[in-house]
């Protein structure tokens, strides 16, 4: 009590930036530190550990290993046989009833449900009573153990008392593991209203089967076949596969058919409902009458039972014939048992083929082309027809013109001349009319762009004009209308030439014959004038007509100097051509006209007028 020094040495420290610490030199207060002292009870206990000094502490057995509770009685449960006393107050019947439950206890947690077996018709709640979980046992916070369970004994829980009177061998086996002594078993108290003896009645016998014994025996029994309902007699009729329950609780039958994936029908739920059919009827009065709301027994002498369906029979429903082909494995067995029937093959059913019906097509009405009309006919919403996409893309801008006459008794339609452009990329033909002035015929279009038939051909299988079929002379019908082939373009005679193979001989042979005179007059013409000499004179030609007579009508002046010709042969007499051009105001008394037209000439009465319009381009 008389210390009043405290302070303790210095342990802590820093040197050249770095912490340490030192062992204390002195102890509270100034106190002297004795280093290694040892106590005298230290020093005994080194006396005699001589052995451990020596040679170590002896080696302990390893701990065993833990293993936790939920593994150790993992899927280990206590059952009980157990029963409750339940007091009614409602009925006069009965003052109580006794139900019998099961009480299991899981190991693993010490949880606890209690379970009553359910019984069929009982009008109670049966089942679960109490969930799987600890029960408490008292206010105190404590819960039910497996050491408060045995036998004879009464436990309660949650206000309910049970009545524990017997356990399974493995509760039985654990218990006495344990040390527990199990009491005596004691037998299971039955319900009294179960017990209770009726008067017995005298035996009746009935006059057919028991409804309410039949419903109780074969509740949610059904029979199940499998059937097919033919229909193909009748118009649109198919081979309907549908299923047959035969529901043994009331001798009622329903059909219901079967419904594929895009079969097109609608899914009706039921093809016949649930109801009990007639087999045989009863003969009818005359003044009964033949619609009914339903049908009685009086007027039914059999109803179908289950002997009147089996594999392979055919029977009549409400007027639908059904053969029987197959059923399921309930049905089997319920006629193995009932009446001894063995053979249950099902029976392969073969679709009929359907008749395949040619599809007819109306004749061509003359309304567009009939390959577009032909697409109404195939389906419902017409397409377009397909076309040859690799042929229009080689013959693309591949046109071959012909010149024609009009075949006819009328004399002012003789001269009427028309082109006729045959289009190599579809096959299609147009005509056109050059207008003639002062002709009194409107001239333009004579045809549209499309494709024309031959006479003789069929609507159903049309053949149309080839290039084939226009040779020079020959007579193509249009329509009703019939033209003569006069004259056609050098291009067509090239083209046919360098696709001899594919064209008759004859058609190559007359464009031939028609082009060798031309051919002739033209080396003939041309033959003392330098070709580059006639080039230069033609541009020169071009440019003043550019500068200085823009106001000229080309096409005007082609077309023209082309009806003059009615031969073809591009030679017409000067005195023509000159009246041609003073009518069309074509300045040929300018120096270079003057100068072409010398170089045009062939002799002094003619003129080459195609080597001319080389300077009029159209």
């Amino acid at each position: 009590p008389q210390k009043t020094s405290f302070h303790r040495s210095h342990t802590l420290g820093f040197r050249n930036g770095y912490a340490f610490t030192q062992l204390p030199r002195e102890g509270v207060g100034g106190e002297t530190l004795f280093q290694n002292q040892l106590s005298q009870a230290q020093l005994d206990d080194l006396c005699t550990q001589g052995p451990t000094l020596t040679y170590g502490p002896a080696r302990k057995s390893a701990p065993p290993p833990f293993m936790p509770s939920y593994v150790a009685f993992d899927k280990q449960v206590l059952k009980f046989d157990a029963y409750f006393k339940e007091e009614v107050a409602t009925s006069a019947e009965e003052h109580y009833r006794i139900r019998q439950v099961g009480l299991y206890y899981y190991l693993e947690d010490d949880s606890m449900c209690i379970i009553e077996p359910v019984v069929k018709n009982s009008g109670l709640v049966q089942g679960k009573l109490m969930k799987r979980h600890r029960v408490p046992k008292n206010d105190q916070g404590d819960y039910y153990h497996w050491k408060d369970l045995n036998l004879a004994t009464n436990i309660t829980m949650y206000g309910r008392t049970y009545r524990l009177v017997n356990c399974d061998s493995f509760t039985k086996v654990f218990m006495e593991s344990q040390g527990i002594v199990l009491n005596p078993p004691e037998e299971l108290v039955s319900d009294p209203y179960i017990e209770r003896r009726m008067p017995v009645p005298k035996p009746i016998v009935p006059a057919g089967p028991d409804p309410l014994w039949q419903f109780l025996t074969y509740d949610t029994k059904v029979l199940r076949f499998y059937a097919i309902w033919d229909d193909t007699n009748h118009p649109f009729g198919d081979q309907h596969r549908c299923i047959i329950h035969y529901f043994l609780a009331d001798d009622t039958v329903e059909v219901r058919e079967v419904y594929r994936r895009n079969d097109g029908r609608d899914p009706f739920p039921v093809l016949m409902k649930r109801q009990r059919l007639p087999k045989i009827l009863a003969d009818k009065k005359m003044s009964f009458p033949s619609c009914v709301l339903e049908i009685s027994n009086e007027e039914v002498l059999e109803w179908y039972s289950p002997k009147d369906f089996a594999i392979g029979k055919t029977i009549t429903l409400l007027g639908r014939t059904f053969l029987i082909y197959d059923c399921d494995k309930f049905t089997q067995n319920f006629y193995r048992e009932k009446f001894g029937i063995t053979d249950f093959q099902p029976l392969e059913i073969s679709k009929t083929p359907l008749e395949k019906v040619p599809q007819v097509i109306p004749p061509y009405n003359g309304f567009g082309i009939p390959e577009d009309s032909l697409q109404n006919c195939l389906s419902l919403i017409p397409k377009p027809p397909r076309k040859d996409i690799i042929k229009m893309l080689e013959n693309n801008l591949k046109i071959l013109r012909y010149q024609l006459a009009l075949e006819s008794p009328v004399p002012e339609d003789r001269n009427r001349r028309f082109i006729l452009s045959y289009f190599l990329s579809d096959d299609t033909i147009s005509i056109y009319e050059p207008p003639v002035r002062n002709s009194g015929i409107i001239g333009g279009k004579y045809l549209k762009k499309t494709r024309v038939a031959k006479p003789g051909s069929t609507p159903e299988n049309p053949t149309y004009y080839e290039p084939s079929d226009f040779a020079i002379g020959s007579t193509i019908e249009v329509f009703g209308h019939r033209f003569v082939i006069i004259d056609a373009d050098e291009h067509v005679l090239n083209y046919l030439e360098r696709n001899a193979e594919c064209y008759p001989a004859t058609t190559l042979q007359s464009l031939r014959d028609h082009f060798r005179p031309r051919k002739a007059v033209k080396e003939t013409v041309n033959n003392d004038i330098p070709k580059q000499d006639l080039d230069d004179l033609i541009e020169e030609v071009q440019k003043e007509l550019k500068l200085r007579h823009s106001y000229l009508n080309t096409r005007k002046f082609h077309e023209e100097l082309h009806h003059i010709d009615k031969d073809g042969s591009g030679i017409l007499d000067k005195g023509k051509f000159l009246d041609v051009c003073d009518r069309l105001e074509v300045p040929t008394s300018t120096i270079l006209l003057k100068k072409l037209i010398d170089y045009c000439s062939c002799g002094e009465d003619n003129i080459n007028y195609r080597d001319f319009l080389r300077a009029f381009p159209s």
